[in-house]
């Protein structure tokens, strides 16, 4: 961190700051004496706002009184649901490599994270079922996996969301989905998008589950909207677990910021046209990383469908972050060793392209002379 010249890559947010419309909404939400208390849930207005995000987006009817709970960030929206889920010597399976926060979490708790790795099955990233069956007990209470996710890029298909749905059912697990990069989704941009329409997303796992199904989506102002510090999230659940998670907001943060959440409900209005014009920036920055280090021997890079990561495996790298470190002194060019992101991490490092083009192009450049001269 202390170093100069780096070229940051390592980051999980993008370069681009938040969006004017949205930061004089604070603005004027401060004016408006928006610098109270708000519910423990959120103010209603806002979970009205999200309830019709779901609606036009997703198609799923939500009562926004009852089944959305309003966060201080996505990370605390994920310790909320945790928490509520999870008693000491309980377990709780993770697939991976993911974002490590959510097997922390669950230490946390006193719980013990079973981490899945994820398998290469024709060049993209799968779920091995067959591992989850196995690794299932009698103290198994919860599944969470990341989509899209963060590192992989990784988006489950209608067909993968099918089974983890019936395998939460069938051995009484709540599911929850991190969603917080849903409307980072690539292939959303195959077909022209009308004017005033949705900027497209990776589909929600609610889509598929009934109102009384034990599942919890976690959501995020942070990624979509260019927010990461304004710590505003959400979570959407059963009406027993958002009941729980709101009370339980009390004695973390009380509530998010109002003049935040007054700025979100403005996010979700007007952020369509910025947002759609981020994901254009973002799909051509990962092509042209993939066209990059898809012509360096040893390089061996899945393609990915959403969020704003390359996981890049390097062949003879058996230790990451020796390799990343060692890239970092030589080239300045930061990393985040694949080891931070669990089973099946090691080996591999994350590249987070919401950069800008010239600093990719150098980077690239210079990751491709630094593996040539090994």
């Amino acid at each position: 961190m202390g170093m100069e010249g780096v070229y940051k890559l390592y980051f999980g947010e993008s370069n681009l700051p938040t969006p004017e419309f949205i930061k004089r909404a604070a603005q004027k939400a401060m004016a408006d004496g928006y610098t109270y208390y708000t519910a423990n849930a959120g103010l209603p207005s806002l979970r009205n706002a999200l309830a019709r995000y779901y609606a036009e987006l997703h198609e799923v009817e939500l009562d926004p009184s009852r089944e959305i709970a309003v966060t201080a960030s996505g990370v605390q929206a994920l310790s909320l649901a945790i928490r509520c889920m999870l008693d000491p010597g309980d377990e709780g399976i993770v697939l991976t490599p993911a974002w490590p926060n959510g097997a922390a979490i669950m230490q946390m708790s006193h719980a013990t994270p079973r981490e899945i790795p994820h398998i290469l099955e024709g060049g993209r990233y799968a779920i091995d079922f067959d591992a989850l069956e196995k690794a299932v007990t009698p103290r198994t209470r919860i599944l969470l996996y990341t989509s899209p996710s963060n590192p992989l890029g990784w988006v489950a298909g209608s067909t993968d969301q099918d089974r983890l749905l019936d395998f939460a059912r069938r051995h009484h697990l709540w599911l929850v989905a991190d969603e917080v990069y849903e409307r980072l989704f690539y292939p959303a941009l195959a077909e022209p998008l009308k004017k005033g329409s949705p900027a497209g997303s990776a589909p929600s796992i609610l889509r598929k589950a009934t109102r009384d199904d034990a599942v919890v989506v976690i959501q995020s102002f942070s990624k979509a909207y260019c927010m990461t510090g304004w710590r505003l999230g959400w979570l959407v659940g059963r009406k027993d677990l958002v009941a729980r998670a709101s009370q339980l907001n009390e004695f973390m943060v009380s509530c998010a910021s109002g003049f935040s959440q007054r700025a979100g409900e403005t996010a979700l209005l007007w952020g369509e046209q910025i947002l759609r014009e981020m994901v254009c920036r973002l799909r051509e920055n990962r092509d042209f990383c993939l066209s990059v280090l898809g012509k360096i021997p040893g390089v061996t890079v899945p393609v990915p469908d959403g969020a704003f990561y390359l996981f890049a495996r390097i062949e003879g790298a058996n230790d990451s972050f020796d390799f990343s470190k060692r890239l970092l002194m030589e080239s300045k060019v930061g990393l985040a060793p694949g080891v931070a992101f669990g089973a099946g991490g090691e080996g591999s490092v994350r590249i987070c392209y919401a950069s800008d083009r010239p600093v990719l192009e150098e980077a690239m450049a210079r990751i491709k002379l630094f593996m040539e001269s090994r």
